[in-house]
């Protein structure tokens, strides 16, 4: 049995299991650059007989394919079960653990404490000591499943913008359901989310129409109270009613409105000094929130444009 020596008072950390193992994944998220849970894609492993310290993140073992029949040791314990197709095993953080006999493939889930604990603050968590993951050797759970399949899915796509709003909202679903089937502890009590302070609230704004001609993320906007973008993304809803996202189109849209009523500038550069990224993407927008075209506004508002740039 090969056994890999790690510092008792260190844990190994996601960065660093990859180099502990002794094997390597076929396919991984660490390539993608992307935050949350991090995915490692396994082939199959037989003859299996390793130790390994523990670990400072939590991780869950998913089984997408296939069968085989594995030994888990944790805390004192030993279990033997076939391992097949939709089955989940979770080590939380702090576990030793022994593996023999053979592996299935598997992706693993590597899911940072920190990001509990965030997920634990936003459902009413007030204290991380209420939080304990239970180590499960095996299970089928459907949520866990869908979300894993979820993250397996995007890890075959090729790279793509879009992809880090969907790991992130995965992530935190999978911490969400962590904390709520697999804490300890007794199931926390929902509170009312706090809400952005009226001065938070004109901060936001007023950086928001000082920078309404480039690009505005939900990580600079959450700078500003000092609070995660996961955070921030409840908290915005919650004090004013619509998204962050919502929020800063809208205020695009009016800077355009007053450009157009108030100055002959073209059409086309109006699009570029709101922020869109061309004027059909800033007609198709402007259409939505006001019912008609820039242009169609513009006459009705009895603003003739004649000049380059304003075809609807």
């Amino acid at each position: 049995m090969s056994t890999i020596s790690q510092t008792a008072d260190k844990p190994v950390t996601i960065d660093e299991i990859v180099h502990v193992l002794s094997h390597r994944p076929t396919a991984t998220t660490r390539e993608r650059d992307w935050s949350g849970v991090t995915v490692d894609l396994y082939a199959p492993l037989p003859d299996v007989s390793e130790r390994y310290p523990s670990l400072d993140h939590h991780l869950i073992c998913y089984c997408p394919t296939g069968s085989a029949r594995l030994v888990q040791g944790r805390d004192g314990t030993v279990h033997e079960s076939l391992v097949t197709a939709g089955v989940s095993m979770l080590m939380p953080a702090g576990y030793d653990s022994l593996w023999e006999g053979s592996a299935s493939a598997t992706a693993r889930l590597r899911i940072p404490t920190a990001l509990i604990e965030s997920a634990a603050g936003q459902i009413g968590h007030r204290s991380t000591s209420r939080i304990e993951i239970r180590n499960v050797f095996e299970t089928k759970d459907p949520i866990i499943e869908h979300i894993a399949r979820i993250l397996i899915g995007e890890l075959d796509r090729k790279a793509h913008p879009a992809q880090t709003l969907i790991v992130d909202q995965m992530s935190f679903a999978l911490a969400a359901h962590l904390l709520r089937s697999y804490n300890v502890f007794e199931p926390v009590v929902p509170q009312v989310l706090p809400t952005l302070s009226r001065v938070e609230v004109a901060r936001i704004t007023a950086y928001v129409e000082e920078n309404l001609d480039r690009p505005i993320g939900l990580i600079e906007l959450a700078g500003i109270v000092n609070v995660s973008r996961f955070h921030f993304t409840r908290l915005f809803k919650q004090s004013t009613g619509m998204t962050a996202i919502g929020f800063v189109e809208q205020c695009r849209i009016r800077r355009a409105q007053s450009l157009i009523l108030e100055t002959a500038i073209p059409l086309s550069a109006i699009a570029l000094m709101t922020g869109f990224a061309d004027q059909s993407h800033f007609t198709r927008r402007f259409h939505r929130h006001v019912g008609c075209t820039p242009a169609a506004f513009a006459r009705e508002n009895g603003k003739r444009r004649a000049m380059k740039g304003t075809h609807e």
